[in-house]
């Protein structure tokens, strides 16, 4: 990982590289393709914050964050909705940049906690976000584990 890292907005210059991501298989049963999180951007676009994570002008990951404060469900007030790393780029701090990136911009934005939320099951990304300090909640919503962080 390089000291080159960062968030870009998806602009029509990235945007391609951004839909072109793969993950690794077996990995797509947790997590939508990029291109569904785009039109939910489009879709949610007061809400949605998505991002490109970069290598310097290198796109390796996407994810994106949604921030509704006013929302009637706690966990959809401030929260880690996606996160694509390529597949080949995978396991190199790339995800764990993107999420602490998402952290930092909730923090900006005056919240205090971040939620995420998953499909249970074998090889899921439980695991990596517990190593990230989330914590499960005991909910479900939409059939997927709810955890929380304090920022």
């Amino acid at each position: 990982m390089s000291s080159s890292l960062h968030l870009a907005k998806v602009t029509p210059e990235n945007v391609d590289a951004v839909c072109r991501l793969r993950l690794r298989p077996g990995q797509e049963r947790f997590v939508d393709p990029v291109v569904v999180s785009l039109a939910e951007a489009y879709a949610y676009g007061d809400v949605a914050w998505p991002r490109a994570v970069c290598d310097g002008e290198q796109v390796v990951g996407f994810v994106m964050a949604g921030f509704e404060p006013a929302h009637a469900v706690q966990p959809y007030r401030s929260y880690l909705w996606r996160l694509n790393i390529a597949a080949h780029r995978q396991g190199r701090g790339y995800g764990s940049f993107a999420v602490e990136a998402v952290c930092a911009e909730a923090r900006r934005r005056g919240e205090r906690r971040l939620w995420v939320s998953w499909q249970p099951g074998d090889g899921g990304p439980e695991p990596f976000y517990e190593r990230l300090g989330f914590r499960v909640t005991g909910e479900v919503v939409d059939g997927e584990i709810v955890a929380e962080r304090e920022l």
